[in-house]
């Protein structure tokens, strides 16, 4: 007989616990169906390990400004062995304490290792055992994307997965993409003494981040060292394991990067392959991704997806609340839940940080919006001189008929922190004015959301310290 369960999900990362916590909750007897290592992407090869190794990277930099500062110098050889075990022990921690003690002392709550296939509507087979339930939640995550370039399949390459596993810190790597973790992992690299080339095919690095914030980060990379070579297609690769060259044309002529390593980091592709999608009637997109509603329903009864199978975001707090809406809209039917992306913060670990929420200013055109934008430079706060970090700029996108605050983008110090203020007064629906009277400790890179909303209305040059 098959087994049957309230809630049948696929994967088990941070999508799928939220989601089967959320279940737990209203009493439902939940079922979790992995094929790999438990808790998905974000503890294992994202967004754990890589941030434990840029915070290290930037514990390098910041001896590098002591020294500027006076300090003297610091610094010495790489102990990439030492390291790389301190980013196990992490991952290892809080996969823990986070996901295995979760699913050992939550009654409930079950896991089963293979892979989950359905068969038909309310069926799944993992492993030869055949699974019912009137609800199923896909949240089977994404992989790294690889794309088609010729030579590929004889050179030897990495993705992000395989360069937060290296013993040892590559003495040259080029980068093919311009993206989140090309920029996230190639300025953490760098710090760490590799030489680095970043190869983007669009007309700069971060291509959906507003370009303002971008284009100070650019400008940091190069002045740490990175090459950035944008407009380059990639025509071919070719290498071996003593080294790598990679062919591309840029302004119709072609030209040549060399290194020991190469990464390709362009990008996230559905792991949605082979799980039997269609034989439940569940539609995707040309690129392999779940097709959902604002619920997370897909196109089929009785199944909804979240998380990085769906697009969207692509990061670890969206796709939990994902998670739970659809949760609620299956054990709860009429609730009216749904997921507000404008309401989500997220932000990119290079340094200065990025963080970004809500509409961007073309976005905000697009919604049928009165613009009204100011764009103020971190050097304008003055935590950003004491702290020596004054590189960066603060967007802030308003309605200028009533003053609400439609969106924050920024470069900044700490802007991974900042940017969790501005999503609290979008939600909120609160205005520049509210933002430019709100008091902030003096002095604190915080206070860069002040100013920079004082900005709409008043010249900030004029201000003396403290002022209202």
């Amino acid at each position: 007989m098959p087994d049957t369960y309230d809630l049948v999900i696929l994967g088990s990362g941070s999508t799928a616990f939220a989601a089967a916590l959320r279940a737990q909750s209203h009493g439902a007897r939940v079922l979790m169906i992995e094929k790999s290592a438990l808790g998905g992407t974000c503890i294992n090869w994202g967004c754990v390990p890589s941030k434990t190794l840029i915070h290290a990277a930037l514990f390098y930099q910041e001896g590098r400004l002591g020294a500027r500062l006076g300090l003297g110098e610091c610094g010495g050889s790489v102990a990439a062995e030492r390291l790389m075990a301190r980013k196990d022990q992490v991952v290892g921690y809080l996969r823990r304490t986070k996901y295995l003690d979760i699913l050992q002392n939550v009654p409930g709550l079950e896991l089963v290792k293979g892979t989950g296939r359905f068969l038909g509507p309310g069926r799944v087979e993992v492993g030869g055992r055949e699974i019912r339930s009137a609800r199923f939640l896909v949240a089977v995550g994404g992989d790294p994307r690889v794309p088609r370039i010729p030579g590929l399949e004889s050179t030897p390459f990495l993705t992000s997965r395989g360069a937060l596993l290296l013993k040892a810190i590559p003495q040259s790597l080029v980068i093919i993409g311009g993206g989140v973790i090309a920029v996230e992992l190639g300025q953490m690299f760098r710090r760490l003494g590799t030489r680095l080339t970043i190869v983007e095919h669009g007309p700069r690095i971060l291509g959906p981040v507003e370009p303002e914030p971008a284009l100070s980060v650019r400008d940091v990379l190069r002045e740490e060292g990175v090459e950035i070579v944008c407009r380059a297609a990639i025509c071919s690769v070719s290498g071996d394991a003593a080294g790598v060259r990679v062919e591309a044309e840029r302004d119709g002529e072609r030209v040549s990067f060399t290194a020991e390593k190469l990464l390709l980091a362009v990008g996230t592709a559905p792991a949605t392959k082979g799980i039997g999608l269609e034989l439940a009637g569940v539609d995707t997109d040309p690129r392999g991704f779940v097709t959902v509603d604002e619920r997370m329903r897909t196109t089929a009864p009785g199944i909804w997806a979240a998380g990085d199978c769906i697009g969207g975001m692509m990061i670890a707090t969206a796709g939990a609340r994902e998670g739970i809406v659809a949760v609620d809209d299956m054990l709860n039917p009429g609730c009216g839940c749904t997921f507000d992306p404008l309401t989500v913060p997220m932000a990119i670990f290079t340094d200065p940080e990025v963080g970004m929420v809500g509409h961007t200013e073309e976005g905000a055109r697009a919604a049928g919006f009165d613009v009204a934008v100011n764009v103020m430079p971190v050097a304008a706060i003055p935590k950003a001189h004491v702290t020596g970090h004054t590189a960066g700029v603060i967007k802030l996108v308003a309605d200028k008929v009533t003053g609400r605050l439609l969106g924050a983008h920024l470069a900044c110090h700490r802007g991974a922190d900042i940017i969790n203020e501005a999503a609290l007064a979008i939600r909120l629906r609160a205005t520049v004015e509210d933002l430019a009277n709100a008091l902030h400790v003096y002095p604190s890179m915080g206070e860069g959301l002040r100013l920079c909303a004082q900005g709409f209305s008043r010249d900030i040059s004029r201000l003396s310290c403290c002022a209202e």
